[in-house]
């Protein structure tokens, strides 16, 4: 398909350029025939002077004048040469422009086609990902519907299993309508404390952490950011879960920040396995999870940190990702400060 789209396209800006090429030649041809004619009958009426006045060749008019007939012979030469010169100039101009065109026409498709794969293979992600609990359920009840006889324990238990599936598809929808509205809805940005920030999002992270025995150590400075709160919140938990979702128990996860070249960074340190090297790259994709995440029998869609990153650009901040080299991952948000 882009491939013929890349067709299409560099024929398009090959008649662009050859129409261009063509008026500039034309253009150019008319304007040396002219000069050319224009000196030529000066030329003419130079040569005719002094014949005249020249004993014995007063006689000669233009039309027995063998010098006319050699300025006119000139002439024509000239204008084959100029038709000769105009076509070669065309055709190499219409080789060049075909490179070019197609040059330009691959640089012009690709984000496109980017794009469009990035899309498809969204698409392919979601469609899978909601498939897998509608799948659970399907089965689950057809399971349970061929049981002649069943307890109230059994229904309660298959309504838990479906609720829970539900659940997740419900956690699946709200990134993904979030993710669009961080995309498309601008953000009022105001000064904030990055410290209540901090604060609020630990204390959603902490019943997790109390799960997996996990402390969370805070070390922010009371510095005032340019960004949207509740969001901000959003953005510190997505990285809290995201620490301790990978870290192993009874561990802690760090979360720090400091003035650092005229803004301000915020990271969350853990001490799980780290990102492996391959993944660094995609993991703030939608729906993408590395390998430990597909077999560590850690939950989630791969939405978290795509969300996250959306809501930093949303705030004018900066994401990104490191290894510890004393294990572990961190990920930092870099945003602006309130002179």
């Amino acid at each position: 398909m882009f491939q013929s789209a890349r067709i299409n396209l560099t024929l398009f800006y090959m008649a662009i350029l050859v129409a261009l090429c063509l008026v500039i030649t034309f253009s150019v041809r008319i304007l040396a025939e002219r000069e050319y004619l224009h000196s030529n009958m000066e030329q003419r009426g130079q040569v005719r002077q002094i014949i005249l006045n020249i004993p014995g060749f007063g006689h000669w008019t233009n039309n027995n004048n063998p010098f006319i007939d050699l300025q006119e012979a000139q002439e024509e030469r000239v204008r084959n040469e100029l038709n000769h010169d105009m076509f070669l100039i065309n055709g190499v101009a219409l080789l060049v422009s075909g490179v070019l065109s197609y040059w330009f026409a691959g640089r012009t498709l690709k984000p496109i086609e980017e794009a469009h794969e990035a899309q498809a293979r969204f698409a392919s992600d979601a469609s899978h990902e909601l498939r897998t609990p509608l799948t659970n359920m399907k089965l689950e009840n057809e399971v349970f519907l061929r049981q002649k006889h069943f307890s109230e324990t059994d229904a309660r238990e298959l309504i838990a299993s479906n609720l829970e599936e539900v659940q997740r598809l419900e956690g699946l929808s709200s990134n993904l309508l979030a993710l669009t509205q961080y995309g498309n809805t601008p953000l009022t940005l105001e000064p904030v404390s990055i410290r209540q920030i901090a604060a609020s999002a630990v204390r959603l992270a902490k019943p997790q952490a109390e799960a997996k025995h996990i402390a969370i150590t805070t070390d922010i400075s009371p510095v005032l950011v340019r960004g949207h709160h509740d969001s901000l919140v959003q953005l510190m938990g997505i990285l809290l879960d995201n620490a301790i979702k990978y870290g192993p128990e009874n561990s802690v996860v760090r979360l720090g920040g400091q003035r650092q070249d005229g803004g301000y960074v915020a990271w969350i340190q853990d001490s799980g396995p780290g990102i492996d090297e391959k993944d660094m790259p995609h993991i703030f994709e939608r729906l993408y999870r590395g390998d430990k995440a597909r077999t560590g029998g850690q939950g989630g869609y791969g939405l978290g940190l795509s969300l996250a990153k959306a809501i930093a650009s949303a705030n004018g901040a900066e994401i990104r990702a490191t290894n510890n080299p004393e294990g572990g991952a961190s990920l930092m948000v870099r945003l602006a400060t309130v002179k």
